[in-house]
């Protein structure tokens, strides 16, 4: 008796019967008798040579995993060659259904891991790491001339290339482009020589051997600072001098001051009333520490100013830079003085982030993602297949959500 509804999957197919066998659902099918052309001489043929049963895993079934029982009908051509029967469900020599591979495959980039794919399809990880680099190497196209603008970043990858690579997006899109198998300058320079040549502008870090390789790849284009980069030396410094002087408070006060280093951080126009308090007590115990926050204070009024003024504005912005740089010398601060000799070193590419509108933003929430996916895996140490999810997950990060 057939069965008349259609099952997903199984186009063409006769159903012969549907049973449950503990957690398994087992649906016994073939196909319709017709003629097939022998792939020897091309001849159509009818005449079936014999019948053989070929178990094929299948999609689940009400979170039941399910096998396909499949009476594989053989022909044989009057030229003497006997062949199986053509079908739409599964390919040959393979112990899967056609679905059931594609299922895995996009499951393969979206899931946490290969093993969590492995157990929800009843198979093993290597099944679904095959299916992986198959599909990886398929999708790997060549790589074209970059975008006018790109963004670079650096992630500890501890992969056996290194342990740290270099991801390049496209600034406008923020979609990644490619990964880097290392972060030295020579393997920098040498692929934005080799892709590089419609790059105008570059986003980055204040990395040394970056800003290097891109000169020297690309000439002079247009390198922008990303501001959280630059800002967070201030901060540093501030910090540097807060854990210097609270060495001398009594240890009630060194230990507070340590509790409530994140309020130094703040704007004082943002703290609240308690927070004042705690501020001012602890800036009349040390001079230098009022000085250097004040130094602080000044460096967010000329962010803040330095925004709104943009590019429009831009040399009065370089002229209050260059005062405020000015003042944190006469201060005299040690661990200030780190930050004038950054500033100065990196004044154009700073001043550029208040004329271009690109950040590194989205590239730091791209490597957030790519540390939970190495967390989630106990890391990667094939360079290519990290490469490869990475790069894939976002590409098909809005699809297979609900496939098996």
């Amino acid at each position: 008796m057939n069965f008349i509804i259609s099952f997903p999957g199984l186009k063409d197919v006769l159903v012969k019967k549907v049973e449950e066998v503990g957690e398994i659902i087992r649906i016994y099918v073939e196909m319709d008798r017709q003629e097939n052309r022998c792939p020897k001489c091309g001849n159509k043929t009818n005449r079936i040579h014999d019948y053989r049963v070929q178990k094929v895993k299948h999609l689940k079934w009400f979170e039941r995993k399910t096998e396909l029982f499949y009476r594989r009908r053989r022909y044989v051509c009057t030229c003497g060659k006997r062949f199986a029967e053509a079908n739409s469900f599964v390919e040959r020599y393979q112990r899967g259904s056609i679905e059931w591979n594609q299922a895995i495959t996009i499951k393969a980039i979206t899931a946490k891991t290969f093993k969590e794919v492995a157990e929800a399809y009843g198979t093993s990880p290597t099944t679904v790491i095959r299916r992986f680099d198959r599909i990886a190497k398929e999708e790997s196209h060549q790589i074209g001339p970059l975008p006018e603008v790109i963004a670079i970043d650096e992630y500890k990858g501890d992969t056996e290339e290194g342990k740290y690579q270099v991801i390049i997006a496209d600034g406008i899109t923020r979609e990644p482009i490619d990964i880097l198998p290392n972060r030295y300058k020579t393997t920098i320079k040498r692929y934005l020589q080799k892709h590089g040549a419609q790059v105008q502008m570059v986003t980055m870090d204040m990395s040394p051997s970056f800003k290097a390789a891109v000169q020297e790849a690309l000439g002079k284009p247009a390198i922008v600072a990303d501001r959280f980069h630059f800002c967070r030396y201030i901060y540093w410094a501030l910090d540097k001098v807060r854990r210097r002087v609270q060495q001398d408070f009594h240890a009630y006060d060194r230990k507070k001051c340590k509790k409530i280093k994140r309020i130094f951080y703040k704007g004082y126009d943002q703290l609240s009333q308690e927070e004042r308090w705690l501020i001012e007590r602890y800036l009349n115990l040390s001079e230098e520490l009022e000085r250097a926050y004040r130094l602080k204070e000044a460096y967010r009024e000329w962010f803040t100013r330095a925004k709104d003024l943009g590019a429009s504005q831009i040399r009065l912005v370089k002229q209050e830079l260059e005062q405020l740089l000015e003042r944190f010398e006469r201060e005299g601060i040690p661990e200030m003085q780190d930050v004038i000799k950054t500033f100065k070193n990196w004044e154009t590419e700073i001043l550029n982030s208040f004329v271009y509108n690109y950040s590194n933003g989205f590239l730091e929430g791209i490597n957030n993602l790519t540390k939970v996916l190495k967390r989630n895996a106990f890391g990667y140490r094939n360079f290519e297949r990290f490469r490869a999810k990475i790069l894939l997950s976002h590409r098909y990060k809005r699809i297979g959500k609900h496939i098996g």
